[in-house]
């Protein structure tokens, strides 16, 4: 009977161990001394409820307890809500405690929207207490007379938490920076009152109000560095007198082309012409037989016609030879 006594005992304390070791796994005891040590007073059986709904405890209660520690009036509900939302809900507290300390009005649930929206609202409680700076690349414009004109800017911007939702990000200012640079430098009669007052370029670009529906506000638009480009005005002219010259050479290769088609034309019609006269001619000795034949033409009418084609044979001979002598003289004269 006392083995069997002490055999209960053993197994009467190993079951009480396991039960404590349970009751401590699933119970967050230590926690919830934590938060009795710091003046936070949480349940027990809200400690079991957070397991039973699948929430971390301590990612509620440690949150909660710098809150109340910084005077925030937070509540368990809150932190938990958040969570189960897909929050982050220690970065939502610590944003609370810097706008606290920071005298920067932000309610819980404007910094939750905040966080749920994807944006990191500590980052931005920190960039309102201190401003950024954004850098943009060489941004260039054409100045009137022709030149480029290319500037840097550095924009001070401070985040607006009432915007910070729905509000537009550093790329939207970045783009309507460059845009009033591109606007300010092509409004200027020369690159030379650029290069005079940089300022100007600032001071258009800010009164432009670039900030309007986006997540900062423009603090001041500084110019850092400013270049001259290259001289667009004149390649543009040189490209025009190129696209001019291959237009009028165009036009001009085009009347060579009618002008030679029209010569070959011609000169089909002259070979024309003289195929004509040549089936003419064939037709003549034909026709005088038969007006011989005919009697049209007695034989002495046909002598006299011979006679004069020989005459005028002769005639042109002696023309010819005069012309040849003529100009030959007139070769010795310029010699001489």
């Amino acid at each position: 009977m006392l083995e069997f006594g002490s055999i209960a005992s053993i197994v009467i304390i190993g079951l009480i161990v396991i039960a404590l070791a349970v009751l401590f796994t699933f119970v967050p005891v230590m926690l919830w001394i934590s938060a009795l040590a710091a003046g936070v007073r949480v349940g027990i059986f809200t400690l079991v409820g957070m397991r039973l709904r699948r929430v971390i405890p301590n990612r509620v209660v440690n949150p909660l307890i710098k809150a109340v520690k910084a005077g925030l009036g937070l509540s368990t509900n809150q932190l938990e809500s958040h969570y189960l939302a897909g929050g982050n809900v220690d970065r939502v507290v610590n944003a609370l405690i810097a706008a606290h300390r920071a005298n920067i009005e932000l309610s819980f649930e404007r910094a939750a929207a905040i966080d749920l929206a994807g944006r990191d609202v500590l980052e931005a409680v920190q960039m309102s207490v201190n401003p950024k700076v954004i850098e943009t690349p060489f941004i260039a414009g054409v100045a009137l007379d022709g030149i480029e004109v290319k500037a840097k800017a550095r924009i001070t911007v401070r985040a607006n938490i009432d915007r910070l939702v729905g509000g537009a990000g550093e790329e939207t200012i970045i783009a309507r920076v460059g845009e009033g640079i591109v606007s300010t430098i092509g409004s200027s009669e020369t690159h030379k009152k650029v290069l005079e007052n940089p300022d100007l370029i600032s001071q258009t670009v800010l009164s432009k109000g670039l900030d309007a529906g986006t997540a900062f506000e423009i603090l001041s638009i500084d110019i850092a560095d400013i270049d001259i480009g290259k001289n667009i005005g004149a390649e543009l002219q040189t490209d025009q007198a190129m696209a001019d010259k291959n237009i009028a050479q165009a036009k001009a290769e085009e009347r060579r082309a009618m002008a030679v088609a029209n010569e070959q034309e011609m000169k089909a019609r002259v070979q024309e012409m003289r195929a004509k006269v040549v089936e003419a001619e064939a037709e003549v000795p034909m026709a005088l037989a038969e007006a011989l034949r005919s009697g049209n033409m007695g034989f002495m009418d046909y002598m006299n016609m011979k006679n004069i084609m020989a005459d005028t044979t002769m005639r042109e001979s002696i023309s010819k030879f005069s012309n040849s002598d003529k100009e030959n003289n007139d070769d010795k004269g310029r010699k001489i």
